[in-house]
């Protein structure tokens, strides 16, 4: 007698009609950021050799990426800026006429309410040591010291007209500090997505080729360790708390966990970052033909969708914005 199963789950996955009628998750293009590394010093586009596709922009050629971006249906930007000069305190952070400051100007301009434009607000890229913040006599990150930074920083990049500032210091207090100095300033409908669990990951070198970090040492005594899952949750619990219109996991594929449990507690949006690293072992394996580029790209995003996230900062975000629509 032959067996025939009662359940034929496979049913379901007769064809791509019917797969994409039962799909459980959907990602869309307006879920998508793109991070766009604008570079003071240069007058044509840079590639950045260790993320294939990724380029450091002159200012006068973000108006393009910005157009780019918004014809392809994303839901953001998020900017980053490489100064021609450099010093202890990232004093060209809070100048504004800073190359982070003209560039959100520029982006905001060009965006005409199109997209989001966010900004990034810490201290590595403007910094000569390369560390998120300023530092104490002894050398370490002086936290609170940071956060008065922080604040100034923060007022700059509203008046220049951002509309997410996106901390990424991981500072303790730093949600709570930059929403006091915007509310001072007036800057009350400002967001902030707060890096909430933020950890020291091998997964960011080739960003710090991106930004031409300077930083010598790690930043383990502020970034979290990958061992630990519960702080997540507490880490994102007290940015919520602290005013956070919207929390942040990075890395994302390697703390799929944490992010589900970010997900399940926050009472607001919930992002991750497909960071620097991921995306450039995807790149690397499909220039060798050893995965499909396509099929690698959409996974990844579909699992952080999956996991909980609803909005994924990604370099690859305008070809899966296309690939969305083909599909």
């Amino acid at each position: 007698m032959t067996y025939a199963p009662h359940r034929r789950p496979r049913r379901l996955r007769t064809s791509p009609a019917m797969r994409r009628l039962v799909r459980e998750t959907r990602v869309v293009p307006a879920q998508l950021v793109l991070p766009l590394f604008v570079h003071e010093s240069l007058t044509e586009p840079k590639a950045i050799e260790s993320m294939p596709g990724v380029e450091q922009l002159p200012l006068d050629h973000l108006a393009g990426a910005i157009d780019s971006a918004a014809a392809a249906g994303l839901g953001g930007v998020m900017l980053f800026a490489i100064p021609a000069h450099r010093d202890a305190t990232g004093s060209q952070g809070c100048d504004t006429d800073g190359i982070l400051n003209r560039a959100i100007e520029q982006a905001v301009a060009a965006a005409q309410g199109r997209l989001v434009v966010m900004a990034d607000l810490c201290l590595d890229e403007f910094t000569d040591h390369g560390h998120c913040g300023v530092l104490a006599a002894d050398g370490t990150v002086d936290n609170d010291a940071t956060l008065e930074v922080y604040g100034r920083m923060a007022v700059a990049q509203a008046d220049a007209g951002a509309q997410v500032l996106g901390l990424s210091g991981m500072m303790d207090g730093q949600v709570a500090a930059v929403r006091a100095a915007l509310d001072e300033a007036g800057h009350l409908e400002t967001s902030i997505l707060a890096y909430a669990a933020k950890y020291a990951s091998a997964a960011y070198g080739p960003f710090r080729e991106a930004v031409e970090s300077e930083l010598q040492g790690d930043r383990r005594t502020y970034q979290m360790d990958p061992a630990n899952r519960i702080e997540g949750s507490l880490e994102a619990a007290l940015d919520e708390a602290e005013g956070a219109d919207f929390l942040m996991v990075k890395p994302a594929l390697p703390y799929l966990d944490v992010l589900a449990d970010v997900a399940a507690e926050a009472t607001v949006p919930v992002a991750a970052y497909h960071v620097s690293g991921e995306y450039s072992q995807i790149e690397a394996a499909a220039q060798r033909d050893w995965i499909d580029r396509r099929t690698a790209h959409l996974e990844a995003v579909t699992s952080i969708v999956r996991a909980g996230a609803s909005i994924v900062l990604t370099y690859a975000a305008i070809d899966i914005a296309h690939w969305l629509r083909e599909d």
